[in-house]
């Protein structure tokens, strides 16, 4: 259980969200960098067709080449007032207005550039990874099918195979086999990066390729051994497969140079936690003191803790994340379980039972629900639970006694009867006392 729980919240601990193109580095520590999704400066983009350049267009690009911001826009501003539909200007003017954190002005003038040459290249490409930066990924897309399909004139052809990059960072998670396509039009155009060795490690491990992900991290490594989401990522590989002595030394080698990594920190105490190994608990405190208002690392911190049998503390910091996530089954669960283990069966059912209410596949919950409802004897709702479990789980021997004892005390005799058989040809001397009862029982009802 504890370390099931771990490993899927070690995930929350490094998972992303809907992919990020800000220019900042990326919340997901072991996905690769961004790519370069900053504008198209003017001086790498041409325009679609031939053209002679008006004299305001061209005093209004020296001045962008030098980012005088204002002097571009006093140029542009009316030259566009007396020529709406100049391409080249209006892609200029949404330039100026991207390079400022204007981004709806620059959409805006993007989008008349398209609409006064739908060719233009560089207008889609701009407006693209625009959208992209601003997370309006299903807007963002289009525009940038559209670029790649596009004659790029005389650009930069590293421009289009950033389209593709931007693509495949959009397409990873959704479609990571039409990523990966995405990734090799790039590789076409220009050299492979290390951030596109991390994407194409990400989207081998999305695709069930693990023995390929695992290259491209170490391929990774090999060029950068510093590399932190290089190491995340083959230390997740390492862990999937259960190689945690493996992971751990990687680990502890990487957190030697990088002590206070949360990401690797992370990691290295849900290695020793499936290793059974104390040190994971001072670990987790440390992450969690630095890291207070992380609920994945509150969430590890709680099921280590628990499994130290310090329900009290455990639950102090479930209490805590439910507060801000009361309907989370997961969390209400993990309560529960707690609650179990200091003898609150009463609180305990009541979680288990809004758990299953909130998630009906949750089989940990049913399984609480079971327990606990036997405890407080609500047999009919016991067998309710044993039912919704079994559609997950197979029975084992306390389940079958649950089932026993549950008709046993609805009174219905040939059910408890042929459920006590099974029990203790299951138990087999495992659970002696439940055996000593099961056969007293049998005695009376089979009279």
């Amino acid at each position: 259980m504890l370390r099931f729980a771990l490993f899927v919240l070690f995930g929350a601990v490094i998972s992303g969200q809907a992919p990020s193109f800000a220019q900042s580095s990326s919340s997901n520590p072991v996905s690769a960098p961004q790519s370069d999704n900053s504008p198209i400066h003017p001086a790498n983009a041409v325009a679609s067709a031939p053209q002679s350049i008006p004299a305001a267009v061209a005093a209004a690009e020296s001045a962008i080449a030098v980012s005088d911001w204002k002097t571009a826009e006093a140029k542009l501003d009316p030259y566009l007032a007396a020529h709406p539909a100049d391409a080249r200007a209006l892609f200029d003017a949404g330039y100026v207005a991207d390079a400022q954190d204007r981004f709806d002005d620059a959409a805006a003038l993007y989008r008349r550039a398209i609409g006064a040459d739908p060719n233009s290249f560089e207008a889609h490409i701009s407006l693209g990874l625009l959208l992209a930066r601003q997370s309006k990924l299903s807007d963002a897309r289009p525009e940038l099918v559209i670029a790649t399909g596009l004659d790029s004139g005389s650009a930069d052809p590293a421009l289009k195979a950033r389209a593709w990059r931007a693509l495949a960072r959009i397409d990873r998670d959704a479609d990571p086999t039409a990523a990966s396509n995405d990734l090799l039009e790039a590789l076409k155009l220009t050299p492979e990066t290390p951030s596109d060795t991390l994407l194409a490690a990400e989207l081998a491990e999305k695709t069930g390729q693990l023995d390929a992900a695992a290259a491209a991290y170490r391929r990774a490594l090999d060029k950068d051994p510093d590399s932190v989401p290089a190491t995340a990522g083959l230390a997740h590989l390492l862990i999937l497969r259960k190689d945690f002595p493996g992971a751990e030394t990687l680990l502890r080698a990487a957190l030697a140079k990088k002590p206070d990594d949360p990401t690797l920190t992370a990691q290295l105490a849900t290695v020793l936690a499936d290793q059974d190994k104390a040190e994971a608990l001072p670990l987790l405190e440390k992450l969690h003191a630095v890291h207070p208002d992380d609920s994945a690392i509150s969430q590890m911190l709680a099921a280590v803790l628990a499994e130290a049998a310090d329900y009290a503390g455990s639950d102090r910091l479930l209490l805590h994340l439910l507060a801000a996530s009361p309907n989370d089954p997961d969390l209400l669960v993990a309560h529960a379980q707690n609650l179990v283990h200091q003898g609150q069966l009463e609180q305990a059912y009541t979680a288990f039972d809004k758990a299953t209410q909130i998630d009906s596949a949750n089989v940990d919950g049913w399984s609480g629900l079971a327990f606990t409802a036997s405890k407080t004897h609500h047999p009919d709702v016991t067998l309710h639970a044993l039912t919704m479990r079994s559609r997950y789980l197979p029975e084992n021997a306390s389940t079958l006694f649950l089932w026993a004892t549950a008709y046993d005390t609805l009174h219905q005799k040939v059910q408890a009867a042929a459920y006590y058989h099974r029990f203790l040809l299951a138990s087999a001397g495992k659970l002696p006392d439940q055996e000593w009862q099961a056969r007293q029982r049998l005695q009376i009802l089979e009279k």
